[in-house]
């Protein structure tokens, strides 16, 4: 089973003609809003991908229809709380070649409490999997709690912060970062990825693929073909089906193969969690 201690968003999309530039005002083309944050995304990524996932979280008193649309998705959320503040959200700018940018409110999603934290994973079994974002607080905590229970700790380092990631190497043992952050991480710690002591590290490659960085060596895989149309949330998907594919009992190769299947299929969509392929659609897309 995976524990997810994750954020859960309200996304606001806007379609443009292109990104805006420094002091530009610019019509929208289309609005939409949808479930997202990438807790929540990596959440219904990992249920669709056939694992069992509870989510660890909380939501504003205007956000309880994303918990809601979490339970329609698969996921568990006895351990959502709902709090006071109001439910993170973000501005999505897409433009008319898949690119995007993101203005980010934390919200509920930084206001979590040890207790919380620890009232879910009091409920988890020696070699379920705690999964991480930092897009929330009590992470450290979390990490090592985790730990001191026999769980595996995968953590996705996005948005980065190499003092976030620094703070939680002993406990983490699968590292899942895209290549701007692994150089940014390269430069932090003057360590190669290969050499921070994390026994699997897999770095994601956009339209390229992903290498991944293992005690054994390092290994890379190419994406599959994909006509994209955004790329909003496709890591998101790439990590939920990894480590969904970990806790079925796949081996590395096999997941890591999965999960570039889900992005590929991902980024032809318009959206966030709302529209993460299930692994039905996965397996019919690619004749498998």
């Amino acid at each position: 089973m995976i524990w997810n201690l994750g954020s859960i968003n309200i996304d606001n999309f806007y379609e443009v003609p292109h990104l805006p530039a420094p002091g530009e005002t610019l019509a929208s083309v289309s609005y939409g809003f949808g479930l997202g944050g990438k807790g929540a995304n990596m959440s219904v990524a990992a249920a669709r991908g056939a694992a069992r996932i509870s989510h660890i979280g909380a939501i504003g008193p205007e956000g309880h229809w994303t918990l809601d649309r979490l339970m329609e998705y698969g996921v568990d959320t006895p351990h959502i709380s709902q709090i006071e503040v109001p439910t993170g959200h973000a501005n999505i700018v897409v433009d008319s070649s898949g690119e995007n940018n993101i203005v980010l409110f934390q919200g509920a999603n930084v206001k979590l409490t040890e207790a919380m934290i620890g009232r879910a994973l009091s409920a988890a079994s020696t070699g379920d999997f705690l999964l991480m974002q930092n897009e929330t607080n009590g992470q450290e905590y979390a990490a090592e709690t985790a730990r001191s229970l026999g769980l595996r700790v995968a953590y996705a380092a996005a948005p980065f912060e190499a003092d976030a990631i620094g703070q939680l190497l002993e406990w983490i043992e699968l590292l899942i970062l895209n290549e701007i952050e692994a150089a940014q991480l390269e430069v932090a710690t003057g360590k190669s990825v290969g050499a921070l002591g994390v026994p699997d590290v897999v770095v994601t490659l956009g339209a390229q693929g992903c290498k991944w960085v293992s005690n054994a060596g390092e290994k890379c895989f190419d994406a599959y073909p994909a006509e994209a149309v955004d790329t909003t949330g496709a890591g998101d998907t790439f990590t939920g089906y990894l480590v969904a594919g970990l806790d079925r009992g796949l081996d590395m190769e096999t997941a890591i193969d999965l999960a570039l299947k889900a992005g590929a299929l991902m980024v032809t969509r318009r959206g966030t969690a709302d529209v993460i392929p299930d692994l039905k659609e996965i397996q019919d897309h690619f004749g498998l």
